[in-house]
């Protein structure tokens, strides 16, 4: 009998596909569930459900702190974010999908699984990983039989699997945010109520009293909030812990898939954008203008290279090497005031600042006004003779 590895969530996409690979493709299942910073109950629960269902082996590999130091601090450096989204579910795809090739090597395994349907990003960014690191076969049960949600559920029901839960929502979560979607949240005009948040407060709920933070970077990472110095998935979570209190982070978006659907995404994100939101008003202060310009543009580029599940692209590893280069100037401290939904930049102090209080001065001489004369006499030549001769009354 051959066997297979199945990138498990518990969920019922995955929980079904396990005795589909038994049933439909005669196969030895293995599971195993990565952990990105998934809450404990969800790493607790595929174990659990994998024991129920009865696979020949489950593994729990904890990948937290390199998610945090090799893929969130460089999509922090980056300001990754798609469509005004910083990405969570789309960057840590690429590492479960390695964990998972390096499980089927380990295991001798033929092919390896996973849960995705055929209306997904999810299918793009694990299949392109996968086929990148390995020449296993690639099942995916679910939208190679066609089914449906309904569809499943029967399923499940007929051949005894526990369902999960009854959950309202499809959820998914790691440490640097979390995605809700699906069921009334499908219509965009429905407002999406307060029982599907659960990083964040509402701007009600948000305490009355604001709150100062410091944020410390050194070469366009965090090191220390408030002075005190902490690893890389220490500030993520306390990040997420303080700006969430303060109603920081929900975003509501109709964002673009990468088979040209559009979809109705909910995300939590609170951690990601108060830390990148600092990082680029550092960015402003130690960065040339031309740089500031490269740096928007590789941000776009960048993102979309990890939204469609091009991690392993090596342009991507061509952007970083420009972004490192770059980011070795931003170091310094940038303070922030969260309250009510909303975060301000107080202040920001770098030894690499660019900026120069004493030039920028009303009261300056050391630019002598005067010399602008004649800068100044043939700016915008060009749009002033295209002016004079294209545009005569």
């Amino acid at each position: 009998m051959k066997k297979v590895v199945l990138a498990f969530s518990g969920g019922l996409d995955t929980s079904v596909c396990i005795k589909l690979l038994e049933e439909k493709y005669d196969m030895e299942v293995v599971t195993a569930c990565v952990d990105v910073g998934q809450p404990e109950d969800e790493i607790e629960r595929p174990a659990s459900a994998a024991d129920k269902i009865g696979v020949s082996k489950h593994y729990t590999i904890d990948a937290k702190d390199e998610f945090a130091e090799d893929f969130i601090f460089k999509a922090i450096k980056a300001n990754a974010l798609y469509e005004g989204y910083p990405l969570s579910t789309a960057l840590a795809r690429p590492l479960i999908a390695m964990k998972i090739v390096e499980l089927a090597k380990k295991e001798g395994a033929d092919a390896i699984a996973h849960g995705c349907t055929g209306k997904g990003n999810d299918q793009f960014r694990f299949e392109a990983m996968i086929r990148s690191k390995s020449n296993a076969d690639i099942i995916a049960p679910i939208r190679d039989l066609n089914l449906t949600r309904t569809e499943e559920v029967k399923y499940a029901k007929d051949h005894g699997i526990p369902l999960a839960s009854d959950k309202l929502y499809s959820i998914d979560e790691n440490i640097w945010g979390r995605s809700i979607e699906g069921d009334i949240l499908e219509d965009p005009m429905v407002e999406t109520p307060e029982e599907a948040f659960s990083w964040t407060n509402s701007t009600e709920d948000a305490p009355d009293e604001a709150q100062v933070l410091e944020i410390k970077f050194e070469n366009g990472v965090p090191v220390a909030l408030d002075n005190e110095e902490m690893k890389p998935l220490d500030i993520i979570g306390k990040c997420n812990e303080i700006a969430g209190k303060h109603g920081v982070g929900r975003i509501d978006i109709i964002e673009d898939r990468i088979i040209g659907l559009k979809s109705r995404e909910n995300y939590e994100v609170p951690g990601a954008i108060l830390l990148i939101t600092a990082h680029k008003a550092l960015e402003q202060l130690t960065l040339t203008r031309s740089e500031l310009k490269f740096a928007a543009y590789i941000s776009e580029i960048y993102s979309e290279l990890v939204y469609d599940g091009l991690w392993h692209d090596p342009l991507r590893e061509d952007l970083d090497s420009a972004v490192d280069n770059m980011q070795r100037r931003v170091t310094g401290t940038v303070r922030v005031k969260l309250h009510k939904g909303n975060m301000r930049i107080l202040g920001r102090e770098s030894p690499y600042s660019i900026y120069s209080e004493e030039a920028v001065s009303f009261e300056d001489k050391g630019i002598d006004q005067r010399e602008m004369t004649g800068m100044v006499k043939n700016y915008g030549m060009q749009a002033a003779t295209y002016n004079k001769i294209c545009k005569k009354d």
